[in-house]
């Protein structure tokens, strides 16, 4: 009877096949989410608007900032961790270009919190999504009024703050999806 196990010469990784070398597209897409989440928090974090508001007969100054909603603020504490995750790891990325051994290492990490990222930046923007469509249309079964023909410009940066997270959060999920195939290419076949 034939053994069915497989021998294995070496324990060291095996070589990565030849070709295109995918850590240079790792680095690009996260250069790609760092400047994402630096646009989507300067565009939010610049979005405050005064505006008039009748309050019991009289004209009031009434200010729209991210600071008043928790959707907001957990927004841009969320992309502040991004931001920083992607620098990091962008400089991990080319410090293993510089240091090819240690290739298999850092994707396994690299997914793990990749997808950790994802969770929090795709939470973030769907919080602060909801808000704003609460903002922008209002909820008449609630008696939640819209507030965004009031205040027009704050509106028009959390929609591209919004739009910009969405691509950071594509962005992510082509890296988890990029190091999971680098690393399931160099499985010996």
């Amino acid at each position: 009877m034939a053994s069915t196990d497989i021998e294995y010469k070496s324990t060291s990784t095996p070589p990565p096949p030849a070709g295109l070398d995918y850590f240079i597209v790792d680095v690009i897409l996260r250069f790609l989410l760092l400047a994402a989440s630096v646009v989507a928090l300067g565009v939010i974090v610049s979005s405050d608007q005064t505006e008039l508001v009748l309050f019991q007969g009289t004209l009031v100054p009434q200010p729209a900032k991210f600071q008043h909603s928790p959707a907001f603020v957990y927004f841009v504490a969320a992309f502040s961790v991004s931001g920083l995750y992607a620098l990091v790891s962008a400089l991990a990325s080319v410090a293993v270009i510089q240091k090819p051994e240690f290739k298999l290492k850092f994707l396994l990490n690299f997914i793990f919190w990749d997808t950790l990222i994802l969770g929090i930046i795709a939470s973030a923007t769907g919080a602060a999504g909801t808000v704003a469509y609460i903002g922008l249309k209002g909820n008449s079964h609630m008696g939640w009024i819209k507030v965004c023909n009031v205040y027009d410009k704050f509106c028009r940066h959390l929609a591209g703050s919004i739009a910009v997270a969405l691509f950071g959060s594509i962005v992510t999920v082509l890296l988890i999806w990029l190091s999971a195939f680098t690393i399931h290419s160099r499985i010996p076949k």
